[in-house]
């Protein structure tokens, strides 16, 4: 049953993972290259970012339950428990407060590819966006740290 919950974890954090670096590097990138509306581009990726944190707070909790179950310890004690509640933090403000945010700008501005250069809602989406792309640069941060310390904790068992 340890194998199969260890694999839980590691199932979890990988989907999370790696769902966080393909939107970053293929879908963003892609959305904003091929279509020919930058404002189109941006309501794909705002869609695919809010699924893809809901998806990385699910796994999240799985993988915690899956520890906890596992270890019959404390999860949050652990270092690998530790990043991933910071995940799911940063995760959090960024669906929770971020996004909404930049969305109803979006709404408001209709087109942020017809705003001129120093419009204050521009400007106020842009600050927006860095603190978005910010708490994303974290969770990924965070995750490369949960799984380094997940396969130090699985060599040292040996």
């Amino acid at each position: 049953m340890a194998t199969v919950l260890r694999t839980i974890e590691f199932l979890s954090l990988s989907l999370w993972l790696g769902s966080d670096v393909f939107l970053s590097f293929v879908v963003a990138p892609g959305a904003f290259r091929v279509l020919a509306s930058r404002d189109e581009a941006g309501a794909i990726v705002g869609f695919a970012l809010g699924r893809m944190h809901w998806l990385g707070v699910a796994c999240g909790v799985v993988l915690l339950l899956a520890r906890l179950l596992r270890t019959r310890t404390p999860a949050s004690l652990t270092p690998v428990a530790l990043c991933v509640l910071l995940m799911i933090a940063l995760t959090a403000v960024s669906q929770v407060a971020v996004n909404p945010k930049m969305a109803a700008l979006r709404t408001q501005m209709g087109s942020i590819q017809a705003m001129a250069a120093g419009n204050p809602l521009l400007e106020e989406f842009s600050r927006l966006h860095r603190v978005s792309v910010t708490l994303e640069s974290g969770v990924l941060l965070a995750g490369f740290a949960a799984m380094y310390l997940m396969v130090k904790e699985l060599t040292s068992s040996r």
